[in-house]
C-alpha cells in the first residue's frame, strides 16, 4: 500500500514538474515563425504592420509590398518601435532571419502580443512567385 502511494505521489510530481514546463514553452507562443505561403494569408487576412528591418541601403535593393523599413541595427531602433501599435499584429523580415528573430525577441520585451517572424527572410523568397517584392527606382 505504501509503495502505492509513493508511485503515485511520483508520478503527480512528474505530471506537475512537466506541465509547468509546457507552460513555459507555450509563453513563446507570440513569437511565430511564418512561411511566405502563410505570411501571404496573414497579410490578406489581418490587419498588420509589415517590417523590414534591414538597412535603408539594402531595403531600396527591393522589399515586400507595403513593408515600413525599420533598420535594426539603427541606434534609434527603440524608440522607432515604440511608435508601433503593440496590440496589432507585425510581421518582421530581414535578409535572411537572423536580425528579425532578434527583432521579434526586443518586440515581445517591449509588449508586443503577436509577432511573426518570415522564415529564411526575403532572400529565401525572393525568386518565388508567393510575394511580390517591390523595387525602388
Amino acid at each position: 500500500m505504501m509503495r502505492r502511494i509513493v508511485a503515485i505521489c511520483c508520478f503527480l510530481v512528474t505530471v506537475g514538474f512537466n506541465t509547468s514546463c509546457l507552460n513555459k514553452s507555450l509563453d513563446n507562443s507570440e513569437i511565430q515563425l511564418v512561411s511566405a505561403e502563410e505570411m501571404k494569408s496573414i497579410l490578406e487576412l489581418e490587419d498588420v504592420q509589415l517590417i523590414d528591418v534591414r538597412t535603408p541601403k539594402e531595403y531600396a535593393s527591393g522589399y515586400i509590398a507595403n513593408a515600413q523599413n525599420i533598420d535594426f541595427m539603427s541606434p534609434t531602433f527603440d524608440d522607432d518601435i515604440t511608435k508601433l501599435n503593440k496590440d496589432k499584429p507585425v510581421i518582421l523580415y530581414c535578409k535572411s532571419g537572423g536580425r528579425s528573430a532578434k527583432c521579434a525577441k526586443k518586440m515581445k520585451d517591449a509588449g508586443f502580443k503577436k509577432i511573426y517572424d518570415l522564415e529564411g527572410g526575403i532572400s529565401k523568397w525572393k525568386f518565388s512567385d508567393v510575394i511580390k517584392i517591390e523595387e525602388k527606382s
